[in-house]
């Protein structure tokens, strides 16, 4: 590290990593373990920090990494139970063996952190990224560190990884301009749970929306979420009915409101001309899912292939970071523009859309299967468009 004349701190690393969420610290770790020099900067300066997620998360992640995730899983999901209004219930086994689990957000990003630690990326948490720019053939960023000390790094990548209220992607041409939000309200809960191996899901309390509740070790992961219409729920009503359903105070349990960056098209989600050696990951490439909120494994998958493509593209591959935003498009967002039309038919008629879009006998499968990753919205598409369109 240099100290410049001007008193303000400069860091030079081969890549930069901007958030330690789960999609940045999985960049982190993976660029670290192929051998690179990678500063992963977090404005949070309590770390971790709790998230307002409901921690849903595929077991087939496993796969990205070679070290276990056993550690941070609170629940294995075996069956998945549909409700409208809290009644008209409809229960699905999940495939294969263990195919979904519940997660914790602040132990899983803290634990891949740790892992990118001990693959040799530098961690610094409680600095905010303020401007990214590029000069020569160098991205410079400029930062506000703790007790706001002036930081500057320079890189020749940047992986932006920050987020849903992310500024730098959409500044710099990644993903879409004007990103689509879902509004959600988060709610922990500790208790004792009856059925620790069912999700819930329940359609009929929310306009335009769903709830969740998610077993955990020793409580529940709640959550109101409202994916079309300009109108967020009232979360707060909607709990002080859901709570009492699972045994629990209407006026229960930690709750904080946040923003999904949802899904809403095909974007690039890498720097072309001069913002090359740019990616965005995550939330912060509007990657959740449209229908269902799934953010873990878009997130997840985004900042392994993110990383692995910064690699091809430092050793020369100048095809590379183009090539992990066709991926992700292929592999991910195909599957969630056939997402984004079922939740706008469903989400306006959801009581139909649950009597013929969930009611069915093979539909609650169905939905378990795009869950635990074995299946996409492609698969099933063009039956449940056909079905909401014409009611049957």
């Amino acid at each position: 590290m240099t100290i410049p004349a001007a008193g303000t701190a400069e860091v030079v690393a081969e890549v930069v990593v901007v958030g330690a969420g789960a999609a940045g610290a999985a960049s982190a770790y993976h660029l670290a373990r192929l051998g690179h020099a990678v500063r992963l900067l977090d404005q949070a300066s309590c770390f971790p920090r709790p998230k307002p997620c409901g921690g849903g998360m595929a077991a087939s992640m496993q796969s990205l990494f070679p070290f276990d995730l056993s550690p941070v899983v609170d629940a294995v999901i075996n069956q998945v139970r549909f409700t409208w209004c809290l009644e008209d219930s409809v229960t699905a086994e999940l495939p294969g063996d263990a195919p979904f689990w519940i997660v914790r957000r602040s132990v899983l990003d803290a634990f891949l952190v740790e892992q990118a630690r001990s693959a040799g990326a530098s961690f610094e948490p409680g600095v905010a990224v303020q401007s990214l720019q590029r000069q020569g053939d160098r991205w410079q960023l400029r930062a506000l560190g703790p007790g706001g000390q002036a930081l500057e790094f320079q890189s020749q990548a940047v992986v932006i990884a920050d987020g849903s209220g992310s500024q730098l992607a959409a500044r710099h041409g990644l993903g879409p301009a004007r990103p689509h939000f879902a509004e959600t309200m988060a709610v922990e809960v500790d208790a004792e749970v009856a059925e620790p191996g069912t999700a819930h899901f329940e359609f009929g309390l929310v306009h335009h929306g769903f709830c969740w509740a998610f077993p955990r070790h020793g409580g529940f992961s709640i959550g109101v979420g409202t994916f079309i219409g300009r109108d967020p729920a009232d979360a707060n009503q909607v709990l002080s009915k859901l709570l009492p359903s699972l045994g629990l105070a209407a006026d229960g349990g930690e709750r904080r409101a946040g923003k999904l960056r949802i899904w809403d098209g095909h974007y690039p989600l890498h720097g072309r001309g001069e913002n090359t050696g740019l990616v965005a990951v995550g939330d912060a490439a509007s990657l959740c899912d449209p229908f269902l909120a799934e953010g873990i494994r878009p997130a997840l998958i985004s900042g392994c292939r993110a990383a692995e493509a910064i690699d091809a593209w430092l050793a020369g591959d100048g095809t590379a970071l183009a090539g992990y935003s066709s991926y992700m498009r292929a592999e991910w967002g195909e599957s969630m523009a056939w997402g984004k039309r079922i939740a706008q038919l469903f989400y306006r008629v959801p009581r139909v859309g649950y009597q013929l879009g969930v009611k069915r006998p093979t539909a609650p499968q169905r939905i378990a299967q795009i869950l635990s990753g074995e299946m996409g919205y492609g698969d099933i598409a063009q039956r449940v468009i056909r079905r909401l369109l014409f009611q049957g």
